[in-house]
């Protein structure tokens, strides 16, 4: 009996293997150090989990429309307003199970089979995934770490020819934490309303920039929002990564389609995470502040502690909550016998030795380089930069 042979071909991360090993070893009480972190270490405000509460309390426990509940499509368009002065109706918002399921639909609705996307590296392990699955082909502009990993409007009109359909945008970065200025997104723009290029502006960290502010690239003008696709949700920003809800803000038509396609996939997000996300967007963003701060504080602690390691380096990430370490000076080195010869080996083998989890750069197509998460505490930066410093200072 054969099975798919377009799924068949998806490979599973590379870093399972990685994150599978952390764990075993801190379920049999090993004292293992945490870098891999893709949410926030700080719990869902307690105004937001009352809302839930009260959702289950009134009965609100059946499906939504499709697309999301009025209240909350409306509550992300005026949001949208609010913000970034950007002008949607709720019929052109749809709420789905995540970004990554948003994700998914939107590939799904602009892709036809051989549909080109470029996709800037490093990049978030998921999206070449997601738009092999909707038939298209991924294609990857390098991001030079001297420019912060962003790519340029140059390299983005290289890549283009008659095949291309759209880019990815993803300000701020996971797994960069680079940030594009209203400058950048300017000259990126005028690129895609030339070859009228979808923009899919992945924009999930939005809140969470230390330097400067959050600019949209559908905010460069009219043409160029009729373009994008702005993916983003409350798993960051609100602590919400389990609550399960993303949104996008695109043209009206491109929405119903991908609510016709939601209907037949997923039918709507949870209700009651609905109900509570709707409440969360009329905060007067404390909660975020608090968690912001005490990230600006760790990103600076690591990004100093990691420079201060002879072998290693990194640029300061202006936004999200992760830092590219770059280890490409101990590739040719051994520990204990075994050539560091890739991410993933310096990542098992930081692993055994100091019992300390990164993730492999090799996911993001960045093989020079490691992950860091600085959504853990402060002792534990500490304690896990004091770990790496002893494995590099043991190479040979």
């Amino acid at each position: 009996m054969e099975l798919s042979r377009k799924l068949l071909t998806i490979k599973p991360s590379a870093t399972m293997a990685i994150t599978a090993a952390a764990k075993a070893m801190k379920a049999a009480g090993e004292d293992v150090v945490g870098f891999g972190a893709g949410e926030p270490d700080f719990d869902t405000p307690e105004f937001i989990k009352d809302a839930a509460k009260i959702a289950l309390d009134k009965g609100m426990t059946k499906y939504t429309d499709v697309a999301g509940t009025p209240a909350l499509r409306q509550k992300i368009a005026n949001l949208l307003k609010r913000r970034f002065g950007l002008e949607y109706t709720a019929d052109q918002i749809v709420v789905s199970n995540g970004a990554k399921h948003t994700l998914t639909n939107v590939f799904q609705t602009i892709l036809n089979p051989g549909d080109e996307v470029i996709i800037p590296s490093p990049y978030w392990l998921s999206y070449p995934v997601i738009v092999e699955m909707a038939d298209g082909i991924p294609v990857f502009v390098e991001a030079d770490e001297d420019n912060e990993f962003k790519v340029t409007a140059d390299q983005i009109e290289a890549a283009v020819n008659e095949k291309t359909k759209a880019i990815i945008i993803n300000s701020p970065s996971n797994p960069t934490g680079s940030v594009y200025s209203k400058e950048e997104l300017e000259k990126i723009a005028a690129v895609c309303k030339k070859h009228q290029l979808f923009i899919v502006s992945d924009e999930i960290y939005y809140d969470l920039i230390y330097d400067g502010t959050h600019t949209s690239i559908a905010m460069v003008d009219e043409e160029t929002k009729a373009l994008t696709l702005l993916v983003n949700g409350l798993s960051k920003s609100y602590s919400m990564t389990g609550w399960r809800v993303g949104y996008v803000a695109c043209d009206a038509q491109i929405a119903k389609v991908m609510k016709a396609y939601q209907s037949h996939t997923a039918s709507n997000a949870n209700t009651m995470a609905q109900f509570a996300s709707a409440v969360a967007l009329e905060s007067d963003g404390s909660d975020i502040e608090i968690m912001k701060r005490a990230f600006d504080e760790r990103r600076k602690r690591l990004h100093l502690l990691i420079n201060d390691i002879d072998g290693l380096s990194c640029h300061m990430p202006k936004g999200a909550f992760y830092i590219m370490m770059n280890i490409s000076k101990t590739f040719g080195k051994r520990y204990k016998g075994e050539e560091i010869i890739s991410s993933l080996v310096f990542s098992k083998l930081l692993l055994d030795a100091e019992k300390v989890a990164v993730v492999p750069g090799s996911a993001f197509g960045a093989d020079e380089f490691v992950r860091l998460s600085y959504a853990i505490s402060m002792e534990n930066i500490d304690e896990g930069l004091r770990r790496i410093k002893a494995f590099i200072g043991a190479l040979e």
